[in-house]
């Protein structure tokens, strides 16, 4: 019997997989048998070792999507090269903080045309060519606890990421009929360059930790089993879902 959990013989692009969330992700597709297209700005040394050194595959793809002018192409001229993608990851992401009253325009527009609109681009592109193929597929993004809560002086992120779940559910009521699995995970307080900020705060630090059930803050590593779930046959009727892995932050 197989292994509804087995990704052997599946291609997932990965975005942001140079470090942090996306490396973690990155890594357990590839223990699970995916070949991992890992995308990002910088370089990928680290996360080539773990998957290589768990005897995994890995493409790198070198790419800002900041630059949202050029997300389509990168993606249609990644699937000519490599072949076609089974799995999208949507894991870039950047955040910005200031109060709300002094929150620069430049900034709101950064992180939301990575946070969000390369998002969409990606996932249009991949749709495109999944129904073309007559193909399945599954979108995998990368929400947060802020997609359900405000959270304080990241305005532009908050609202990013509020719009990464509204977006994950529309997707699914136009795709889930034709082919694609599009869902959402939410990670709570992970230990990453993104939330460096709040960990350098004692204060904030100790407040986070508190509210915690588990009572630690999460790793790039927790959030990869739930992405392989997500990934993989075990999920088939799952469309739509956005899945907080938090610790238990938001049963608190």
């Amino acid at each position: 019997m197989k292994n509804p959990f087995d990704l052997s013989g599946r291609r997932a692009m990965v975005t942001g997989a140079n470090t942090g969330i996306g490396q973690g992700i990155a890594v357990s597709l590839a223990q699970a048998g995916a070949e991992v297209i890992a995308v990002g700005r910088s370089s990928m040394v680290e996360t080539r070792a773990a998957i290589e050194g768990a005897g995994g595959k890995m493409r790198e793809i070198r790419a800002d999507l900041g630059e949202t002018c050029s997300v389509a192409a990168m993606f249609d001229k990644t699937w000519h090269e490599h072949g076609p993608i089974d799995i999208l990851v949507n894991n870039a992401g950047i955040i910005r903080r200031a109060d709300a009253v002094d929150f620069a325009e430049a900034d709101w527009d950064a992180v939301m045309d990575v946070n969000l609109k390369s998002v969409f681009l990606l996932c249009r592109a991949f749709a495109r060519k999944v129904f073309a193929d007559e193909r399945a597929g599954r979108i995998v993004n990368v929400a947060s606890l802020l997609s359900f809560q405000g959270g304080i002086r990241v305005a532009s992120y908050t609202a990013s990421k509020s719009g990464l779940a509204g977006l994950t559910r529309l997707l699914a009521n136009e795709w889930a009929a034709k082919g694609i699995n599009v869902n959402a995970i939410a990670p709570g307080y992970i230990e990453t360059n993104n939330t460096e900020a709040l960990r350098n705060d004692p204060v904030r630090r100790e407040d986070i930790l508190k509210r915690i059930p588990a009572g630690r803050w999460g790793q790039p590593s927790d959030i990869g089993g739930t992405a392989v779930f997500l990934a993989s046959d075990a999920a088939t009727y799952v469309h739509g879902a956005v899945i907080p892995v938090d610790g238990g932050w938001l049963a608190r």
